[in-house]
């Protein structure tokens, strides 16, 4: 349990110093007044939390301070950590057990960390006991294949790649009716970078999500969008865009060891609707963990 706390922690750390330490910080004995309300927006809105987010917080804020007669900012703490953490949902059940192979599209735009998160939930399912597939779709970037199969062998995940140029799609399909013969309990599919402002990008896109649909009656059983951490709030218009495109269900946010913006968090879950499910909390395949809303207020308020 130390070691989860101390991996949350260390993994929220600059968000924690850069923008939630700030209010932290800003909790003491002052008084609650016009001029404290300002800051503690100022403050939430900065952390990238959203306007939003920000007015439903301090809407809700305001109704505690009236209902318990509160006074000094030191009493409102708790308040706000229980605020933070009611938006944000629990991690939901996957439902991946119902089909053999569960395929899951990764999806996203360039740089957002989706080859290797796709090779550390390929661990993490392993570690779970499951039988995974890899299968290496981004066929128009011949370094994202090789960035794969290396995380593949290191890792000892079979893969399934294409030759570079190939029809990403083909690809797809291959490792569908692979996955199938092998009798794999999970399919990873890694799928090219998209600029989410590019047509017929974001189409190529629906055609892998399409093909997939056609070598397995009901897959992909999951699509889910890995978002970098580090761009805060405009991850949110790639977010809605991929959302549109292909049915996204839950979403990934990678890199957020390296971010100072974790606050996008809460507005992913205002704006989107989608659950988190996983969050990256440094480099190493083990440090991809499950969403725990409890451990990312805490440490992000700690």
């Amino acid at each position: 349990m130390t070691d989860f706390v101390s991996k949350w922690k260390d993994g929220l750390e600059r968000t924690r110093k850069t923008t939630f330490g700030r209010i932290s910080t800003f909790f003491g004995a002052t008084q609650i007044d016009a001029e404290a309300w300002e800051q503690l927006e100022a403050l939430l809105i900065q952390a990238d939390v959203g306007i939003e987010v920000t007015e439903s917080i301090l809407t809700s804020l305001r109704k505690t301070v009236a209902e318990h007669g509160f006074t000094r900012l030191d009493e409102l703490q708790q308040s706000l950590h229980d605020e933070l953490f009611d938006r944000l949902e629990p991690a939901p059940n996957l439902g991946l057990d119902a089909a053999h192979p569960a395929v899951i599209l990764l999806v996203g735009v360039n740089g957002s960390g989706k080859t290797t998160t796709a090779a550390k939930l390929g661990q993490l399912f392993v570690l779970q006991g499951k039988k995974v597939l890899l299968a290496a779709a981004d066929t128009f970037r011949a370094a994202a294949v090789d960035q794969l199969q290396v995380w593949a062998e290191k890792l000892d995940l079979p893969i399934i790649m294409g030759q570079a140029d190939a029809d990403p799609g083909a690809v797809a399909y291959d490792a569908v009716q692979a996955a199938l013969a092998r009798k794999m309990d999970i399919l990873l599919v890694d799928t090219a970078g998209r600029l989410h402002t590019r047509y017929n990008l974001m189409e190529e896109l629906k055609k892998v999500h399409r093909v997939v649909g056609k070598a397995m009656p009901g897959a992909p059983q999951a699509t889910w969008l890995v978002l970098d951490a580090t761009t805060g709030q405009n991850a949110l218009q790639q977010a809605k865009a991929f959302k549109e495109a292909v049915q996204v269900s839950g979403v990934i946010l990678a890199k957020l060891d390296s971010s100072a913006r974790g606050g996008m968090a809460f507005a992913i879950q205002k704006e989107l609707g989608l659950p988190i499910l996983y969050v990256g909390l440094g480099e190493k395949p083990e440090d991809l963990q499950v969403f725990d809303r409890e451990a990312f207020v805490s440490s992000i308020l700690s």
